[in-house]
């Protein structure tokens, strides 16, 4: 039995719907967490900032994120 054989079994067995989806939606995730991750260690590092302009591109940055973070939830709620 070859290997995309036993897949799909395995795949039919545990009524997987899309495999692929599903691999998206774990990948997805992952990347939300990352992000996550990085906002809360942009926010420490905007409370430690006092150069105003450092504060300015720390505040752009966590923006960006936040927003990259609302697209990655709402990809996430479009697939379920």
């Amino acid at each position: 039995m070859g290997i995309k054989k036993f897949i799909k079994r395995v795949v039919t067995f545990l009524s997987i719907d899309d495999l692929k989806s599903s691999n998206k939606k774990k990948s997805v995730k992952n990347l939300l967490k990352k992000l996550k991750h990085l906002r809360v260690k942009l926010y420490k590092d905007l409370q430690d900032e006092t150069d105003k302009t450092k504060i300015q591109e720390l505040q752009e940055e966590i923006n960006i994120v936040t927003l990259q973070i609302k697209k990655g939830k709402e990809i996430l709620n479009d697939k379920d």
